[in-house]
């Protein structure tokens, strides 16, 4: 018996991957992780900019006046808590503090209520001057406070609201609302106009559909919006030094000048700490609370 052996086919040609250059895919995958890197690192550098100074001003606020500069950098030997009870009492930020609140709370209602209702107005209906009237609100957000304030004075001033909590509330008002509108209108035409259709079929009033299913809906934006200006309003300082003068009605921001100014020279620098940190507690908190949904409202109708 004879065996044939079968003919060795002639082996592969090697090829070697490295002389292969890389496709367009893992040059961008390449590009794209490079990308990554330098935009981490760049938020990594904002947020030690924007932390270490907060982190670093309440850990002053704990401190005794011969560790603020004898120590700056370093943990205080102990909780300072006077410090606290000093500038809330003595400072009279605990007055400044309720201001504040009053003022605070009642523009930011205000302006959400009458803000929505024109936005929703503005983004629903089709009527001669709708453009025209967006536009003036629009606008109202280019011009200069600076140029008002002697105008506005004499206004509040003739009204008989100078320097009082509610003239100042109205003020604010009028303050925020070109921002609260323009934010407003764009949301409001993202919704869903089937909704309110099938409320009209039912019977349901304009009224009844805007505050019952629109402005719920709109609950993202509102939210959105209402932190922008409660950081707006809580900060505020030029309206209020020209329009509220009197001691009785200041406001947080007119009470930290003179605490920094009066402390500045008693040497109570562990009490000017104190007080700035409790005008940043409720901004901080209001962030940290309504995060999610100031981000939800800022992305509403970006993806359609």
């Amino acid at each position: 018996m004879t065996t044939t052996d079968a003919p060795v086919p002639p082996s592969a040609p090697v090829v070697k991957t490295d002389a292969i250059p890389p496709g367009p895919g893992a040059r961008r995958r390449s590009e794209g992780s490079v990308l990554n890197v330098f935009s981490h690192g760049v938020l990594v550098i904002w947020a030690v900019m924007v932390v270490l100074p907060l982190v670093w001003a309440v850990m002053t606020s704990f401190k005794d006046d011969s560790s603020v500069f004898g120590s700056p950098w370093a943990l205080p030997d102990k909780l300072h808590l006077d410090n606290w009870s000093r500038a809330w009492s003595e400072a009279h930020m605990s007055e400044y503090f309720l201001n504040t609140v009053l003022v605070v709370g009642g523009s930011l209602i205000g302006t959400l209520v009458l803000g929505s209702m024109a936005a929703y107005v503005l983004a629903r209906f089709d009527f001669p001057g709708n453009r025209f009237i967006y536009y003036l609100f629009v606008g109202g957000m280019s011009f200069p406070i600076m140029l008002a304030l002697v105008p506005l004075f004499y206004v509040v001033n003739n009204m008989g609201l100078l320097n009082t909590i509610h003239g100042l509330i109205l003020v604010y008002i009028a303050y925020s609302l070109p921002f609260t509108v323009f934010f407003l209108t764009a949301f409001f035409r993202t919704l869903p106009t089937s909704v309110a259709e099938a409320a009209f079929v039912d019977g349901a009033s304009h009224t009844r559909t805007f505050f019952q299913i629109m402005l719920p809906m709109a609950r993202p934006g509102l939210i959105s919006v209402g932190i922008f200006n409660f950081l707006g309003q809580w900060n505020q300082y030029m309206l209020p030094t020209v329009l509220n003068t009197d001691p009785d009605s200041k406001v947080l921001t007119q009470g930290l000048v003179e605490l920094a100014v009066s402390q500045g020279y008693k040497g109570d620098w562990s009490g000017l700490f104190a007080g700035l940190v409790m005008a940043m507690l409720p901004v901080l908190a209001a962030y940290i609370v309504f995060q999610r949904q100031v981000v939800a409202g800022l992305t509403a109708g970006a993806v359609k």
